[in-house]
Parts: C-alpha cells; structure tokens; sequence
C-alpha cells in the first residue's frame, strides 16, 4: 500500500501491481479497494493499479463537498499521472463505473476501455432508496460475526458461503471495543444525498460518448441498481458491448464468478 498526494492536499492511497495491459480498478461508493480482491486470483497478467477514494479505506478525509464524481475522476487521473501512465482500462464497479463512464466522454484520450460492474447511464430508484438507508451509518451487528449474518439475509443473493460474507464485513468495517465503524468518512453521506436530491441523473450521452471504446457490462440478475430495461438500452445502442449477467446476485456481484470472469477475460481481450 502507498499513496500520492491530490493537488488540494489529500493523500490517495493505491496499489500498482503486476505488469501489462494497465487496469485501473475503481470501487463502490462506500468500498475501498479490497473490492477486487475476489477477481485478483483469476486475472491473467495485468499492470493491475487499484486506489481508495478520498474520504474512504486509508485514504485521506477532505470533506462532503470534495466527496463527488467529478473530484474522484480527478483523482485517479492524478494517478495516472503519478505513475506516467497515459492510458488505462477502467474496471468500475457501481460508483467507479459512474467515473469511468465520465472519464471515457471527457479524458477519452487517457481511457483504453471500460468494464462496467452492475452500472448504467440511470440508476434504479430502489437501489438509491437502499443505499440512502445505509451510507454514513455505522453497520448493525456489533462484530464481524453479526454484521456478516446481516449481510447473509440481503436480498437477491444465493448461495454465497458465510465466509465470503464474513469477509465482507471486514471490507466494509472496522471492529472496535464500541461496536463496528465505517471505514468512511460518514459525511459521505451529506455528499451523497446532495448528489440525488434532484432529478433521476442520467447519463445516456456519455455513455454514447463511449462509441468505438472496448466496453463491457455486468449485471447481477437480481439488481435493483441497474435494471433489467437499462441493461437492454445499452446492449441496444452498442451491441457490440460485452454483456453478461450473474445469476444469484443482486447489487453487487462480487467479479469471481463465473459469467464475471468470462466478460472480463474478453475485455481484456478485446484491449489488444
């Protein structure tokens, strides 16, 4: 683990790791990047480059109102920068496909190719109402244990064994002698709501935008983020986009699954 520093001061923790292709992973709202540990294992040779969003895992805290798409786009370009790299594929699960989709429309020039993980140009309103339950929360269960437990009951998921769940929970918190925290900054939350206080966010036209850029899109069966109808439109206008859906999960799937893997490795191909 190491890190750089942003141009407003914030340290940016990140990993770079192995050789090849450039794969820049990018997380959920509230995840860090042990988000990919599942996938590593199965990854043919990639320079494999993953970062914690300012405000998240060992990253620093600056604030709600630097917690934005925008800025975080702008931050992994910074990252880029740092490691002299001019282009790199984007692997975005949920909130980092939202960045990747951004960055190919508005940097397309430093983007190979983006992988969507469960994310499209409009988001589910069920899936919203849902994260805005959670998101700057402290999670329920007091230990490990019981915040796994908890997670083994969320809907939409089948047999997914309780130590992946356990796992989990160590990705998503922090245990301590007063309970679980977050391992956020909760004004996450203030952002978060900000953000989708207006109208439903769409983001056809720089989904268009990613024209003749390597795309694809996976989607777990039971999503309430990214809707089935969404899904549809997207393989409508690019069918040459790489699509696959996970059954037995729900938002997010966890990318060492098999229909995952498979979308990812022709990406990947499909970079070269």
């Amino acid at each position: 683990m190491t890190s750089f520093t942003a141009d407003d001061g914030t340290r940016i923790a990140y990993r770079d790791e192995g050789e090849g292709v450039p794969l820049l992973c990018l997380a959920g709202l509230t995840r860090t990047m042990a988000d990919f540990d599942y996938l590593v294992p199965h990854l043919p040779p990639v320079r494999l480059i993953r970062m914690d969003y300012r405000g998240r895992g060992d990253s620093g805290w600056s604030g709600p109102a630097t917690y934005t798409v925008d800025r975080e786009g702008r931050d992994a370009l910074a990252l880029l920068d740092h490691l002299g790299l001019g282009r790199a594929a984007i692997l975005g699960t949920s909130r980092g496909g939202l960045i990747g989709m951004v960055l190919g429309a508005v940097a397309r020039d430093r983007v190979l190719g983006l992988c969507l993980n469960d994310v499209g140009p409009e988001i589910g309103q069920a899936g919203l109402t849902r994260i805005v339950d959670y998101v700057g929360r402290n999670p329920a269960g007091g230990t490990y244990a019981g915040f796994a437990e908890r997670l083994a009951r969320s809907p939409g998921f089948d047999g997914v064994p309780m130590d992946r769940w356990l796992q989990e929970a160590r990705n998503l918190s922090v245990e301590t002698p007063d309970g679980l925290r977050l391992r956020y900054d909760p004004t996450l939350r203030e952002a978060f709501l900000r953000a989708f206080a207006g109208p439903p966010v769409t983001l056809w036209p720089m989904f268009d935008a990613l024209a003749g850029l390597p795309l694809a899109l996976i989607r777990g069966a039971n999503s309430d983020l990214l809707t089935a109808a969404t899904a549809t439109e997207m393989c409508r206008r690019r069918p040459d986009m790489i699509f696959a859906e996970v059954p037995g999960r729900a938002h997010i799937p966890f990318l060492d699954e098999p229909e995952a893997l498979s979308a990812i490795h022709s990406f990947l191909q499909a970079l070269t």
